[in-house]
């Protein structure tokens, strides 16, 4: 039973390690965002403009092999 969990954990582990090379000091943000990809949730990502959001959300999809949708909504834009 045991060794049929090394491998996930391994696995979790490595993405978890590629985030933090891409994003410096945000390994909080970073578990919590695994931990949203895990359980099959939806995720959004708020912070100030320039933090890494973006760069962040392209690091996991390419991590994990998947794409990214992403919705920009900006205030300053509207009317």
């Amino acid at each position: 039973m045991i060794a049929a969990m090394a491998e996930p954990v391994a696995t979790v582990a490595r993405i978890r390690e590629n985030l933090c090379r891409v994003i410096l000091g945000k390994t909080a943000v970073i578990d919590l965002l695994l931990a949203g990809l895990l359980s099959g949730g939806h995720i959004l990502l708020e912070d100030i403009p320039g933090v890494g959001k973006t760069t962040l959300a392209k690091a996991l999809a390419l991590s994990v092999g998947g794409t990214l949708s992403r919705i920009q909504f900006t205030p300053a834009l509207l009317p």
